[in-house]
Parts: C-alpha cells; sequence; structure tokens
C-alpha cells in the first residue's frame, strides 16, 4: 500500500492553515518544511499527529478490505506505518514486525536520506528494544539491502505456514 497523506487536499490545506503557504509551494507538501515546523515543538508535533493518525487507521482498514476482496489472496499484505506503536495502531494488523538496528547506523541512514530533525524524531519513538519487545517479529537491519531482504522473507514464510 503506498499512500500518502500529505498528497490529500484535506491535509495539505490544513498543514497550510496552520503553518503557511511555504509548507505546500506548488499545492505540494514540502515534507521537509512541515517535519521542521512539527518538531519546533511538542504542541506542534501533537496537532499533527492528531491530524494524521486517524486518518493513517482509516486508509489502512480500508486497504485491508480491498486486499481481503481479492481473487485469489495476496501471500501477504504488507504496510509501512512509522510510529505504529506510539499511535496505537498496532491492533489493526494481524502480525507486526520491528525492523531494529543500533543506534549509530539510524541515524547515518536518517542522514544520508535527508531527514531534518533527526534527534528530535528519534526522541519521539519507543526505544527500538519496546518497539521488538511488542512487535510479532523482529528483525535485525544492521547489514547490506540483501540481508534485510532475506530476514524478512523468513518472515513471510513463517505468516505463510
Amino acid at each position: 500500500m503506498v499512500h500518502d497523506l500529505y498528497a490529500s487536499d484535506e491535509v495539505r490545506d490544513a498543514v497550510v492553515e496552520r503553518w503557511g503557504p511555504e509548507m505546500a509551494p506548488g499545492g505540494v507538501v514540502d515534507r521537509s518544511a512541515v517535519a521542521a515546523k512539527a518538531f519546533a515543538s511538542g504542541d506542534e508535533r501533537q496537532w499533527l499527529e492528531e491530524l494524521l493518525w486517524p486518518r493513517v487507521g482509516r486508509r489502512v482498514v480500508e486497504w485491508r478490505e480491498e486486499v481481503a476482496a481479492r481473487e485469489p489472496p495476496p501471500a501477504a499484505a504488507v504496510v509501512e506505518t512509522p510510529l505504529l506503536f506510539e499511535a496505537g495502531l498496532e491492533g489493526l494488523y494481524d502480525a507486526t514486525v520491528a525492523v531494529v538496528a543500533p543506534e549509530a547506523i539510524r541515524a547515518a541512514r536518517a542522514a544520508e536520506r535527508g531527514h531534518a530533525a533527526v534527534d528530535e524524531r528519534a526522541a519521539r519513538q519507543l526505544p527500538q528494544e519496546e518497539k521488538a519487545r511488542r512487535a510479532t517479529y523482529t528483525v535485525e537491519n544492521s547489514g547490506s539491502v540483501a540481508d534485510l531482504e532475506a530476514r524478512l522473507s523468513d518472515v513471510l514464510s513463517a505468516l505463510n505456514r
């Protein structure tokens, strides 16, 4: 499922109303600008979470219904949900996977992707150990993409038993 909530007119308009037109130049939300505003204070982050999380939950439920109606049904339906446990959305899924890596690797990868406010983002997240404890499966991701794909294939095999 690929769905960008920032692409919805409703979310874009709310972000622009709250933080100004520079949040969506040309009508497209600038995710980096939004992150800078959202992580500037706890109140602003909370406002954005309250805007997005209910929409994420509704979209996941809708998508799962669409997938369940497919013939033949897929072997698995996968959704990447940032802040899954923090948002309390884990109940929407049959199983959850926590992908964990050492903090230094995570920080380097986030910096490579140009993520703004890396420390603020990390502070908002549950510790990886807690995510691993809550998840149905935990996958270590400190190696290559091929290593990660192999570990995720093992999880998929376990789900289909």
